[in-house]
């Protein structure tokens, strides 16, 4: 992955918010794309249809949620998650409480806790993800080593769950989270927030409605070329 200079960000995340087309412009040119604002310095890109990628000064983390979209009115979203700190920074210990879930109408959703977690059956939405996984292996060149991200693990698993893991910039860390979210998932914007050392990282990613998502699946290279064209002008 191609890596861009930090010294003139903004407050800027890079990711699908909104599909704005008319019936007339779908059939002349690709749709185009606005740009949620995360409220932090960040960067982030559009890597897969599902896959989300955003990283600052100190951390780095990428996300996966197709079996989140796949799972609107359901209590429960899971979530692929990748996270690094970068070159230069110290290791880094990524507690549970660090990483919490914002929601399309203002909610701050955190991790529950691995008894909370171990109280329902989640092996349906499990199953659902294992059917289709997106890669979300992208790191900086420095992350060599893997690493498991365990804060869930069920019961019958030879894992263990803990509540924190260590980062480090050679490490490249995966794992699941899983949220229980009120109301159940909803269409809209969210924000994966993962605290780091002294910043905080906001992913981006939108539940889409099926008309969002056949536009985006149809139109994903254009849509991509506009996310990087509206990062160059940021940069």
């Amino acid at each position: 992955m191609k890596r861009r200079s930090l010294a003139t960000m903004v407050a800027v995340a890079l990711a699908l918010v909104q599909i704005v087309a008319t019936a007339e412009g779908q059939k002349k040119q690709a749709p185009k794309v606005q740009v949620p604002n995360a409220g932090v310095p960040q960067i982030a890109t559009l890597e897969g249809q599902y896959v989300r990628v955003a990283y600052n000064n100190d951390g780095y983390v990428s996300l996966g949620y197709r079996a989140a979209n796949q799972s609107v009115g359901e209590p429960w979203m899971l979530l692929e998650i990748g996270a690094t700190v970068r070159a230069g920074k110290p290791n880094y210990e990524l507690t549970r409480e660090a990483v919490s879930l914002s929601t399309p109408d203002g909610q701050t959703v955190p991790l529950p806790t691995i008894a909370e977690y171990r109280k329902v059956d989640l092996r349906a939405l499990q199953q659902r993800a294992s059917v289709i996984r997106d890669s979300i292996n992208y790191f900086p060149p420095e992350a060599t080593q893997a690493c498991r991200i365990g804060f869930f693990a069920d019961v019958d698993s030879p894992a263990m769950a803990y509540d924190q893991v260590e980062l480090s910039s050679q490490r490249g860390c995966l794992g699941r989270l899983y949220f229980n979210v009120p109301g159940g998932i909803k269409y809209g914007q969210y924000f994966l927030d993962v605290k780091f050392q002294d910043s905080l990282v906001r992913v981006p990613f939108r539940i889409l409605t099926d008309e969002e998502d056949k536009l985006l699946s149809k139109n994903y290279k254009d849509i991509k070329k506009q996310v990087e064209a509206a990062f160059k002008k940021k940069s």
